[in-house]
């Protein structure tokens, strides 16, 4: 079970790359909405730029905590420093709560106290937004989006800001032809709502692999079965399985034999159909 690693390095500076350019565009962006925003009067403006900014804050703190996460292990980390990136998604999501939760009570602090809104300005720098969260959300997918939690969280980060300044575009449209201010009020309780939401969920996946509960997709009792009825194990008395980082799971077990049991034929059974990347395996034989 060999690895390219000259190429597996290749591509990890090609995303690299990527996602700096990501954060370069969203920084710029982000000026340009607070700028845009400022002068139109909008909140629901300035609170897409807030998340563009937390977005590229995001993907900032998951290049760092990736550069740390290939550090080998070592006398003071047995274990290595897979977990940098999680601590980096544990941080960014409470991140995108506090700010999610700060922008709703401003919106409705805005919303009794009305200041005159730009409908032009809106429109114009939300559509400018549309198109750069469109190519930042492809730049972060290109990145590994399906290999990693922190570049995943920000490609769903940058699809939600395209999502966000479609219903900011409305808002300005509305506000335009109708002067219906109300609905810059609707459209940044609607943008916060969605950062809370996309920041729970992250909050709730980091926890849990801090916590070292077992991942969402294991399945003792398979596992169990399919031990028992592949090497012909009388007893499998304990599996225990957590995870180090969010692409790799690693278990605990022991089993109970009559016979001579080679565990590293379970070992890689265990790699290949189950994707456990390193077992313990303790036999007591009976």
């Amino acid at each position: 079970m060999g690895h390219d690693h000259s190429h597996s390095h290749v591509d990890e500076n090609q995303s690299n790359k990527q996602l700096t350019v990501a954060v370069v565009i969203n920084v710029l962006l982000t000026v340009a909405q607070v700028i845009g925003g400022v002068f139109s009067g909008s909140l629901s403006l300035i609170a897409d730029a807030l998340h563009n900014l937390s977005d590229a804050a995001a993907i900032f703190i998951a290049l760092v905590a990736r550069k740390i996460g290939n550090k080998p292990a070592n006398d003071t980390h047995h274990f290595g420093y897979k977990r940098a990136e999680i601590l980096a998604t544990l941080f960014n999501s409470s991140t995108l709560i506090i700010i999610g939760v700060y922008l709703v009570f401003e919106s409705i602090s805005s919303y009794f106290n009305p200041q005159p809104i730009n409908g032009w300005i809106v429109v114009w720098v939300a559509a400018i937004a549309l198109v750069v969260d469109l190519v930042t959300a492809f730049l972060t997918y290109r990145a590994g989006a399906n290999h990693s939690m922190n570049i995943r969280a920000a490609f769903i980060h940058n699809v939600s800001d395209a999502m966000a300044s479609i219903v900011v575009i409305v808002a300005g449209t509305l506000i335009i032809l109708y002067q219906w201010y109300i609905v810059d009020l609707i459209a940044t309780i609607l943008i916060s709502v969605y950062v809370i939401y996309h920041g729970v969920l992250l909050l709730k996946e980091s926890c849990k692999i801090l916590m070292q509960a077992a991942p969402s997709h294991f399945d003792n009792a398979a596992v169990t079965k399919a031990l028992i009825k592949k090497f012909q194990i009388q007893h499998v008395a304990s599996i225990k399985a957590w995870q180090l980082d969010d692409k790799t799971t690693h278990c605990e077990l022991v089993i109970n034999t009559q016979n001579q049991i080679d565990l590293e034929a379970i070992k890689h059974y265990l790699h290949d159909h189950f994707n456990i990347e390193n077992c313990i395996i303790e036999n007591q034989k009976i």
